[in-house]
């Protein structure tokens, strides 16, 4: 049994996943790292947006699994890849808690080292 503290979203720290309707693309440089019209958009309490991206339309060939995890009590264990140089810059929830089961399969990219453009 894990000693991990869980915690459910709620209105102390609201947490909404809706699909968007609109096209992502993510962008390393002139490479684009992934184009979807299926994305998910993730809103944590005052947290910025976040754009989770199905594994299927990430060129899976630029990211290289990385042995980095991290822990969210509302979210779950997040395994990370890497991308050209940049360690660690892609998470994803290989089994994400009940309240955001939604974006298991999903990538997430940091907006502060990828170009991500919705259109």
């Amino acid at each position: 049994m894990s000693s991990k503290p869980i915690r459910i979203p709620g209105p102390d720290h609201p947490i909404t996943i809706t699909r968007d309707a609109s096209r992502v693309v993510v962008r390393l440089g002139d490479t684009i790292v992934a184009d979807s019209r299926n994305a998910l958009t993730l809103r944590e309490a005052n947290y910025p947006p976040v754009y989770y991206i199905p594994r299927e339309d990430a060129d899976m060939a630029l990211l290289e699994p990385s042995t980095h995890q991290t822990y969210c009590p509302y979210k779950g264990d997040a395994s990370y890849l890497s991308a050209d140089g940049l360690p660690n810059s892609v998470w994803s929830y290989q089994q994400p808690y009940d309240a955001v089961a939604e974006i298991t399969g999903h990538l997430a990219f940091y907006p502060d080292r990828f170009t991500i453009s919705v259109e």
